[in-house]
């Protein structure tokens, strides 16, 4: 018989911090402030397209999650535009263009 206890969770109530694997802090850049959440390469088990080299990032490897700080963290708006980078590609998108 199933534990009666235990909480179901729909996608509504996804909680990015338990999702991601990290500690989400905000940072200020020329577009703007975003947040950002490393994500260890335990917790990464999908491959997603880096914005900054366009290049894979791939399953496995440690990265970071970064989505505009402009609205509420858990709007479905801000949810869809969570993009994966690579952590060098993050941390050098100032100096692109």
């Amino acid at each position: 018989m199933p534990r009666a206890n235990r909480r179901r969770r729909d996608d509504s109530e996804l909680d990015l911090g338990r999702a991601l694997g990290g500690v989400q802090r905000r940072e200020r850049y020329l577009d703007g402030e975003w947040f950002v959440r490393p994500v260890s390469g335990a917790a990464s088990g999908k491959a997603y397209r880096c914005p900054g080299c366009d290049h894979q990032v791939s399953p496995g490897v440690p990265h970071v999650v970064a989505w505009p700080a402009d609205g509420p963290w858990s709007d479905a708006t801000a949810l869809g535009s969570r993009r994966h980078w690579h952590t060098a590609c993050w941390r050098a998108r100032d100096r692109r263009r």
